[in-house]
C-alpha cells in the first residue's frame, strides 16, 4: 500500500502532470466565468486533446478543470446575478445581494476560500472513503434516493420563512413544470400541448437563467445605476470575506461533508446539494433575517459543498462506471479514451491512478482558489460600472448560455417566458428558490418513487435508511417551527402577551392577485391535460397540482381572514424591457443570432448607455468575435436568419 501511495505522489508532482493541471485550471476558470457553459461543455472541449496522452498527465488536466469550474462560476453568480452553472444557483441569492451593497469582494473572497476548503475536505474524505464506499453506495436503493429528494423539498419550508403557503405554491409550480415531458414510468407525454420543444421538458439551464438572471437584469435596468448600490473599499471586503470563513468554519466543515456524501449518489449532485446546504445554513442560523438580503453564510454554505460534491461524484464514476453528475459523465468518456475501465479495476489494478485523481482534485482546488483570490479584487470592480454598459453584454451572454441547452429557438422563448414568471415572483416577493427546488427535484422524485414501488412494493418505505431520512425530514420541518414558538414564548415573557399578540396584517398586492389567478388557472388547465393519464404516469403532475392549488387557496384564505393591507404594485417598466427581450428574439430569427446580437449591443450602448461611438463599436465587435468563436469551438449552429449566412458563412 505504501508503494502505491508513493507512486501516486510521484505521478502528482511530475512536471508534465503539474503543467497540464495548470492548463486545466486555466481552462476551467474561463469556462466557469462564462455563464451556462459549466463542466460538461468545458470537459467536452478537452476530450479531443486526450488521444495519445499518458493517463497520469491527461488526468491532471481533466481534474484541474473539474475542480475549478465550481469555483470560477462564482464570478457570474456574485457580480452579475447569473447562475454560473446549475451548481451555483443558491449562491446568487445572497452573493448578488452583497454585490449590490458594494461588498462584492467580500462575497467573492469568502466563496473562493470556502470552495478551496470544501474541495480539500472532499478530497480527504474521498481518500479514505474510496475503499469503503462500494458497500455503502450499493446499499442505497430507489426508496432511499426518493426520500433524499423529499429531504431536498423539505428545504422549501425553511427558505419560505413567514410566507410558507407562497413558498409551497411556488414549489408546487416548480414540480409541475418539472413534470412536463415524458413520464419515466409509462412513457406518456404530459403537458407538452402539441409543442415539439416540450416533449423532453424544459432544460434546467433555461429555467435557472430565466427565474434568476433576467429578473435581476430588468430590475437593475429600471434603477439605472451600477450593480453596487453602496460604496465599499474592495480591499476591506477582501479581508472581511476571509475572516467570515474563519468565523464560520463549523458551517464550512458541515457543508463540505454534506457535499461529499451527496456527491456519491448519482443524480443528486449539482444544484440539489447547492440548495440542501443553503437550507441547512438558514435552518441552523439563530438570526435568519439577513438571508436573501446579503448574508455571507448564504454564500459560504453552498460554495463549501460544491467543490466537495465534485470530489464525491468521483466515487460512483470510478467504482461503478456510473457518472455522479453531468461533468462526471463526460469524464467517464475521457477515462475510456485513455484506456481505463471504471469499476473494481480502478481499485485493484489502477489504485495509484485513482489516488492521483483524488489528490489532483485537492491540488487543483488550491491552485484555482488562489488564482480566483488574486483576481477577486480587480474583477469585483465591475460592480462600479454603470449597469447600462454591462446590460447588453450580459443579455447576449444569457441568451447564448440558454441556447446551448437544446440549441433550439425554443430555448430563447422559454427563457423569456420563465423570465416573466421570475419578474412577477421578484416583485411580489415570492420564493424563486422554492420554485427552482421543485423543478430540479421533480424528475428524480418521480423516477425513484416508481422504481421503489415497482421493485420493492410496500416494503420500500419500511427500510432503515428510509426511516432515518424520514426522521431528518421531520426534523427539518418541525425544528424551525418549535424554535419560532420558543422565541415567541420568550418574547411574551419579557414584554407581555398583549404586546406580542399584535401582529401586522399580511400585505396583498396587485401582482399577488395576478399570480393567484394565473397559478389557479394553470392548475386547472394542467388537471384537464393529465386527466386521461394512468395512475403511475400522472401521479407527479397530480401531486404538484394539488400542492399548487391548495397552497394558493390557503394563502388567499389567510389573507382574507386577517384583512390584508393593500400594496400598490406595478411592472410597467419591467414589462417594457421584457417586451424588448422578445423583440430581440424575433430579430435573431429574422436577421440571424450573431447579427442581431451585434446590432442590439451597438444600438443599446450608443442610445441608452451613451458611450462614445468608438467604444460602442469595439464592444459590439467583441460580442461578434465571442459568438463566432464559441460557434467554432462548440460546433454551434445559431439561428441563421437572412444576414448571418452572408456575413459568417
Amino acid at each position: 500500500m505504501l508503494d502505491i501511495l508513493l507512486s501516486s505522489l510521484g505521478q502528482l508532482f511530475t512536471l508534465s502532470h503539474l503543467l497540464f493541471m495548470v492548463l486545466g485550471v486555466l481552462v476551467g476558470l474561463v469556462v466557469g466565468i462564462i455563464p451556462g457553459l459549466g463542466g460538461i461543455a468545458g470537459m467536452s472541449l478537452l476530450l479531443p486533446f486526450l488521444y495519445g496522452m499518458e493517463p497520469a498527465v491527461a488526468l491532471g488536466m481533466l481534474m484541474g478543470l473539474v475542480a475549478v469550474i465550481p469555483t470560477g462560476d462564482t464570478f457570474a453568480s456574485v457580480l452579475l446575478g447569473i447562475p454560473g452553472s446549475s451548481a451555483s444557483q443558491a449562491t446568487v441569492i445572497d452573493g448578488f445581494s452583497l454585490a449590490k451593497r458594494g461588498q462584492a469582494a467580500r462575497a467573492l473572497s469568502s466563496a473562493f476560500l470556502s470552495s478551496m476548503i470544501g474541495g480539500i475536505v472532499g478530497a480527504v474524505i474521498l481518500t479514505g472513503f474510496i475503499l469503503i464506499a462500494r458497500p455503502l453506495v450499493l446499499s442505497f436503493s430507489s426508496s432511499e434516493l426518493f426520500m433524499l429528494t423529499l429531504l431536498g423539498l423539505s428545504m422549501v419550508a425553511v427558505l419560505s420563512g413567514r410566507d410558507l403557503f407562497k413558498g409551497l405554491a411556488a414549489c408546487g409550480l416548480g414540480l409541475l413544470v418539472g413534470a412536463i415531458g415524458m413520464a419515466p414510468a409509462t412513457g406518456e407525454f404530459r403537458m407538452n400541448f402539441g409543442l415539439d420543444y416540450l416533449y423532453d421538458g424544459l432544460p434546467l439551464v433555461v429555467v435557472g437563467l430565466g427565474i434568476f438572471a433576467l429578473p435581476e437584469i430588468v430590475d437593475l435596468l429600471v434603477k439605472r445605476g451600477s450593480i453596487a448600490e453602496e460604496p465599499c473599499e474592495l480591499g476591506e471586503g477582501w479581508r472581511a470575506g476571509i475572516r467570515n470563513v474563519r468565523e464560520q468554519r463549523g458551517l464550512v466543515a458541515r457543508c463540505a461533508a454534506i457535499g461529499s456524501l451527496i456527491g456519491t449518489i448519482p443524480g443528486l449532485a449539482g444544484s440539489v446539494v447547492d440548495w440542501l446546504t443553503y437550507g441547512h445554513a438558514v435552518q441552523s442560523a439563530k438570526d435568519k433575517s439577513e438571508f436573501g438580503k446579503g448574508d455571507i453564510r448564504g454564500v459560504i454554505a453552498p460554495e463549501s459543498a460544491n467543490n466537495a460534491c465534485a470530489c464525491g461524484a468521483m466515487v460512483p464514476t470510478l467504482l461503478f462506471g456510473v457518472p455522479g453528475s453531468g461533468t462526471a459523465a463526460v469524464f467517464l468518456g475521457g477515462l475510456l479514451l485513455l484506456g481505463l475501465q471504471p469499476g473494481v479495476g480502478m481499485i485493484e489494478t489502477h489504485l495509484d491512478l485513482t489516488y492521483t485523481i483524488i489528490w489532483s482534485l485537492a491540488l487543483a482546488n488550491i491552485l484555482g482558489a488562489a488564482l480566483c483570490l488574486v483576481l477577486a479584487r480587480p474583477v469585483a470592480s465591475l460592480t462600479r460600472v454603470p449597469f447600462a454598459t454591462l446590460a447588453p453584454l450580459i443579455t447576449v451572454l444569457i441568451m447564448f448560455a440558454a441556447f446551448q441547452a437544446t440549441r433550439s429557438t425554443g430555448d430563447l422563448i422559454a427563457l423569456g417566458a420563465v423570465g416573466i414568471l421570475g419578474v412577477l415572483f421578484k416583485q411580489a416577493n415570492w420564493s424563486r428558490p422554492a420554485f427552482l427546488i421543485g423543478f430540479v427535484l421533480a424528475p428524480g422524485a418521480e423516477g425513484y418513487f416508481y422504481q421503489a414501488v415497482q421493485f420493492q412494493g410496500v416494503n420500500a418505505f419500511a427500510r432503515p435508511g428510509v426511516l432515518i431520512i424520514g426522521a431528518l425530514i421531520l426534523a427539518a420541518l418541525f425544528i424551525p417551527l418549535l424554535r419560532s414558538l420558543w422565541i415567541k414564548r420568550r418574547q411574551a415573557a419579557s414584554v407581555g402577551a398583549a404586546a406580542t399578540a399584535r401582529t401586522e396584517p399580511p400585505t396583498l398586492g396587485g401582482i399577488d392577485v395576478v399570480l393567484f389567478a394565473a397559478l389557479l388557472g394553470t392548475a386547472a388547465i394542467a388537471w384537464i391535460d393529465v386527466a386521461d393519464l394512468t395512475l403511475i404516469g400522472g401521479i407527479m403532475p397530480r401531486l404538484a397540482i394539488a400542492i399548487l392549488a391548495v397552497s394558493c387557496l390557503l394563502e388567499i384564505a389567510r389573507c382574507l381572514m386577517h384583512r390584508p393591507q393593500w400594496q400598490p404594485q406595478a411592472i410597467g417598466q419591467q414589462g417594457l424591457w421584457l417586451a424588448g427581450f422578445f423583440a430581440l428574439v424575433g430579430a435573431m430569427q429574422l436577421l440571424g443570432f450573431i447579427t442581431a446580437a451585434t446590432l442590439f449591443c451597438l444600438v443599446f450602448l450608443l442610445v441608452i448607455a451613451r458611450l462614445k461611438p468608438w467604444v460602442a463599436v469595439i464592444m459590439a465587435l467583441g460580442v461578434t468575435a465571442f459568438l463566432a468563436g464559441m460557434a467554432e469551438f462548440l460546433t454551434l449552429t445559431y439561428p441563421s436568419g437572412l444576414v448571418d449566412p452572408w456575413l459568417f458563412g
